[in-house]
């Protein structure tokens, strides 16, 4: 009996090979999110800015742990992920470092806010893992650097959440500039919100929930009493975030640079408007060619005030959330030649990530380009808050000849924490 045992032959059902159209289990990401509040959730099991259903509506990711300093998203988001793979087994944490030390996972989900994104990203490269964060990249122009650095260091494979960066009505609007079409590029008009609200935090303390790790909440941030404001509204506060410059600003600001074709660079000066108002601001590049952010100026050109508008010596093109229009109208319709510059293809973020995680590539929206186009929100913040104009070499990424202003790219981070 146990030689014959020994001897039938060993027959496996064919989704072990990914061969009935499933995927192999050793073909599978295990992935671990972190920060599974509104933004976490939609990219983690889909949503308005998640057409493919999240990273766990796809066949070749398995989440097995999530993670959040608030206790109610936490239970949220392991009731979402026994759902969808029909049993018990996502873990909690609290802490990211407890996630971070689990050796099966590959590859995380950021999105926590800002204030976080560079510590965690950085971790997750020293911990060996892969990320997909969230924007914006950082809170100031130092911690992007430092992330990117460790990118480079660690050989992590990682993407930011510039969605933009994937759709085709924002490639093919860059493709026409880059191409020539609208004629010699001379100005691309943004349309995002202006800086925080608030520079500084001075609301009355409240009672902190019991379902909320506040002192892990502020990370890295100024200690400030808890007040529900600054966790239900921190875009709105300067200690932690760069307000609607760093939000709308990642997608937009990213995309005039795409246009521009100065990913691996910058502007050279930054001009504010007189006064204190966050009104028009203008950034000079050394060829020649401006962006402006001027909300008003869009709307009444091309009838939004979100998006990004460029203007050539012969045409314009504007693209928006997730549309185009053009002037003439027939460039709509322009088929980019084959010997033309080409921008990357990729028709969902989430799968670009993921087959460059496979092909141990960086995708489409990587540090390179996010350290960059972040580097222009913060840039715009700090000239509206000195309310003067700046120089910047983007070669060495530093203010020329300003120690007050080259101050103003770091920030001391509260202990323990540190880049």
């Amino acid at each position: 009996m146990t030689g014959a045992a020994v001897a039938a032959p060993c027959i496996l059902p064919p989704s072990v090979f990914g061969l009935d159209g499933t995927v192999a289990p050793n073909s599978r990401f295990v992935m671990g999110c972190i920060g599974v509040g509104g933004q976490g959730t939609r990219g983690m099991a889909g949503g308005i800015w998640a057409p493919a259903g999240g990273f766990i509506g796809r066949p070749e990711i398995q989440v097995v742990g999530v993670c959040d300093v608030n206790a109610h998203h936490r239970e949220n988001a392991r009731h979402i992920v026994n759902q969808r793979y029909g049993n018990q087994d996502c873990a909690v944490y609290g802490d990211f470092r407890e996630l971070l030390a689990r050796k099966d996972i590959d590859v995380l989900l950021i999105a926590t806010g800002e204030r976080w994104h560079p510590l965690l990203s950085i971790a997750a490269a020293k911990a060996g893992k892969d990320a997909y964060c969230e924007k914006p990249t950082s809170v100031t122009i130092a911690e992007a650097q430092a992330l990117r650095a460790a990118v480079r260091r660690y050989g992590m494979v990682y993407q930011v959440g510039t969605q933009q960066r994937s759709s085709y009505a924002f490639r093919f609007a860059c493709e026409l500039a880059r191409n020539g079409y609208i004629g010699d590029l001379r100005t691309a008009v943004v349309g995002v919100g202006g800086p925080p609200g608030h520079q500084t935090c001075s609301l009355p303390a409240q009672p902190v929930p019991d379902w909320l790790d506040y002192d892990m909440w502020l990370g890295p941030c100024p200690w400030r009493p808890y007040n529900a404001a600054y966790v239900g509204a921190w875009m709105a506060y300067r200690d932690f975030s760069g307000g609607e410059m760093t939000n709308w600003g990642a997608h937009h600001f990213d995309i005039a640079q795409w246009g521009l074709g100065t990913d691996h660079s910058g502007p050279v000066e930054i001009i504010p408007p007189d006064g204190k108002e966050f009104k028009v601001l203008t950034y000079r590049y050394a060829n020649g060619a401006e962006v402006v952010r001027d909300p008003d100026r869009l709307q009444r050109e091309a009838g939004v005030n979100n998006g990004v508008m460029f203007i050539g010596t012969t045409g314009k093109v504007a693209v928006w959330r997730y549309e185009l229009r053009t002037w003439p109208e027939h460039l709509s319709r322009v088929k980019i030649k084959p010997d033309e510059i080409h921008l990357h293809v990729a028709d969902n973020h989430h799968t670009d990530f993921l087959n460059s995680v496979r092909a141990r590539s960086q995708p489409g929206a990587n540090i390179e380009i996010a350290s960059r186009s972040i580097t222009v929100c913060h840039l715009g913040n700090i000239a509206y808050q000195l309310g003067r104009p700046l120089r910047w070499n983007p070669d060495k990424e530093e203010f020329v000849n300003d120690p007050e202003a080259n101050r103003m790219r770091f920030r001391q981070m509260r202990s323990p924490w540190e880049i």
